[in-house]
């Protein structure tokens, strides 16, 4: 009886000491991020010369969920809407979204998209502005395109890089985008890598303004002099597990590599991209 006394009260302390001692066990149950995708840009250099043979690299690495960008044969690569949609499709992979120049062909961007089965088309880059009255100018392009896009069944948002959230004129450019367009007609895509090199707080931004925010790019860096030079995941000062964790409990729906530099090689690093994602929890 003594000896099953002090299993009893051992297994107490036990549980006890994992409950209340250890911030990991004490903490809300672990995730992972199921599905993730991929920014095409990323192997841009390799993309034009065999669109399907790299988009079936990439789907094989685990990526199931792909953006397009605007490359020199349009974002579906040569293929008709239907034909990639069915080639994808048939790998697993849905193209979720593209980056477009919103200013050209928005009518055909938007057929195209929608018989490709895409659910966004994003802006991915504005360029730094000299003044606030440029940024209002471009938050009104945004409310009218976003309309039009709204209406042609598909969402518009605007994806940033570190300009946007750098002070101008004492406001933060991304803060007036967010406060001054519409959300039934705008929606963000947060570059996770540009907003934390612009030296801000993405988990504290989301926290704030994260029912704008409906996908996101995952890529990590280091100041080098400096400079911001991505690196493979996990190779950087990007605290994913932190940031993530806030991501969807402000409720993210995608989640995106994106990368533009390579310690190695583009698919060396979409690999390595692949397996950190994998291995994520937060």
């Amino acid at each position: 009886m003594q000896r099953r006394s002090f299993l009893q009260q051992a297994g107490l302390l036990t549980a006890g000491t994992f409950a209340f001692g250890s911030d990991v066990l004490a903490a809300s149950p672990q995730k992972s991020i199921k599905p993730f995708g991929v920014q095409l840009y990323s192997v841009r250099d390799l993309l034009p010369k065999d669109p399907k043979g790299i988009m079936t690299q990439l789907a094989k690495m685990g990526y199931k969920q792909f953006e397009s960008y605007g490359g020199p044969q349009g974002f579906l690569w040569g293929m008709e809407p239907k034909e990639i949609k069915s080639f994808l499709g048939d790998m697993g992979v849905k193209l979720v979204s593209t980056h477009f120049d919103f200013r050209k062909d928005l009518a055909k961007s938007i057929d195209m998209a929608n018989g490709a089965g895409l659910s966004y088309l994003l802006c991915p880059y504005i360029g730094p502005q000299k003044s606030m009255d440029d940024w209002k100018r471009i938050a009104d392009d945004f409310n009218k395109t976003g309309e039009q896009v709204r209406k042609g069944g598909l969402k518009f948002g605007y994806h940033n890089h570190d300009y946007s959230f750098k002070p101008l004129d004492g406001q933060i450019p991304q803060e007036y985008l967010l406060a001054n367009t519409d959300p039934q007609n705008v929606m963000f895509e947060l570059d996770l890598c540009w907003i934390e090199a612009a030296g801000q707080d993405a988990a504290q931004h989301l926290k704030k303004y994260g029912k704008r925010y409906e996908l996101c790019h995952i890529k990590d860096f280091n100041k080098v002099d400096g400079k911001v030079v991505q690196a493979d995941l996990g190779k950087g000062v990007v605290n994913y597990r932190h940031i993530l964790n806030t991501a969807i409990d402000n409720g993210m729906k995608y989640f995106l590599v994106e990368q533009e530099q390579y310690p190695v090689s583009p698919m060396a690093s979409m690999q390595a991209d692949a397996d950190y994602m994998k291995k994520l929890v937060i």
